[in-house]
């Protein structure tokens, strides 16, 4: 009987992971396909629309979107929008933390948000992070000089963490990619990761 249980979780553990991303990726494109099934209602008729085309269709938007933000004058709109959208309350919020989520995605825009991977020790244990700035001269005076700099701490299986503003000198840089440090911090520690980081991130000097 426990040798039929533990086949029985072993396999569990081994499709459900690939049964829930199978599902979410087919739920993700379903809504997007009625989405824009709609859209293309208002200026096509229903008898010419084929499958497939809201895809498509929101493939294209998501492209023209993203040469438009390259324009000035539309990060500038862009600048004005959030400004609005900071001045709202709740709605700030919910806004924020998706745009702050959406920052760990490369965008191919040179640095990322997350620079770098750290290690800060607290006695005999060890917090893994990720330095987000690291000059704060704003912080300095109030620091007495000490250069400070800011450093994520993701929050095992939640989108959330804490933000410290440490002394660089406390932090041991890892060579590890941000990805796999983060899949590693928010599995609580389950997942596997690579030693090995990308050669065009950089340690930061000092």
């Amino acid at each position: 009987m426990k040798l039929l249980t533990n086949l029985l979780m072993k396999g569990l553990a081994t499709v459900l992971p690939i049964g829930l991303t199978i599902y979410a990726i087919w739920w993700l494109i379903s809504r997007a396909e009625a989405m824009m099934h709609a859209l293309i209602n208002l200026i096509a008729p229903q008898a010419e629309y084929r499958p497939g085309m809201g895809i498509l269709a929101g493939f294209v938007v998501l492209l023209v979107v993203g040469t438009l933000v390259n324009a000035y004058i539309v990060r500038r709109a862009l600048a004005l929008w959030e400004d609005l959208l900071s001045r709202i309350p709740v709605v700030k919020t919910v806004y924020g933390a998706f745009r702050d989520i959406m920052r760990l995605l490369p965008s191919g825009e040179g640095q990322q948000d997350l620079q770098s991977v750290v290690v800060y020790k607290m006695g005999d244990a060890r917090m893994l992070g990720f330095v987000t700035r690291d000059d704060l001269p704003e912080l300095e005076r109030q620091a007495g000089g000490v250069d400070l700099v800011a450093v994520y701490f993701p929050l095992s299986y939640m989108m959330g963490g804490v933000t410290l503003f440490l002394p660089k000198g406390t932090l041991e840089y890892v060579d590890m990619p941000v990805e796999a440090a983060m899949r590693l911090a928010i599995t609580g520690g389950m997942a596997t990761t690579s030693t090995t980081r990308d050669p065009s991130v950089s340690e930061p000097s000092g």
